[in-house]
């Protein structure tokens, strides 16, 4: 297996955990409950599939650079790359809160924690794929 073939992998777990969240919101504003609980257990496994293939590439590999010159383009891949690495490191503990909440049927305190992790989590997943996008097919084509 190489980088590329596990960072694809890695931009598809991402892309599904997307998909799992929305479904999942979608769930629980038309209250289906039982959809909702199956669907974050989904995107739980989903995301920590992920982060499990993250650590092993990292491990296995090391780091990748964008090789692309200092510009607009570095400075919001970079920014972009900060804000995604910063938040997914804060989404955890969050998200680990909510699903005690859950399992302990408190549902306000889950409410109130589920809320904002759903929105980072969303933005941790998508900037995750758009991160992918950039470093292996926008700037390598970027190149001189």
């Amino acid at each position: 297996m190489t980088k590329e073939s596990l960072a694809a992998i890695n931009a598809t777990l991402n892309a599904t955990s997307t998909v799992l969240l929305l479904l999942a919101f979608v769930f629980i504003k038309r209250k289906q409950v039982k959809a909702h609980a199956w669907t974050m257990i989904a995107a739980l496994t989903t995301s920590a599939t992920f982060l499990v293939f993250y650590i092993t590439s990292y491990v296995v590999f090391g780091e990748r650079s964008s090789g692309v010159q200092s510009g607009p383009v570095k400075t919001f891949y970079l920014l972009l790359l900060l804000s995604h690495v910063v938040l997914a490191v804060v989404m955890l503990p969050m998200i680990i809160m909510a699903l005690v909440r859950a399992y302990n049927r408190q549902w306000a305190r889950h409410h109130k924690i589920a809320s904002p992790a759903f929105f980072i989590w969303f933005y941790v997943s998508v900037t995750g794929v758009v991160v992918y996008w950039m470093l292996y097919h926008l700037f390598p084509s970027m190149k001189a």
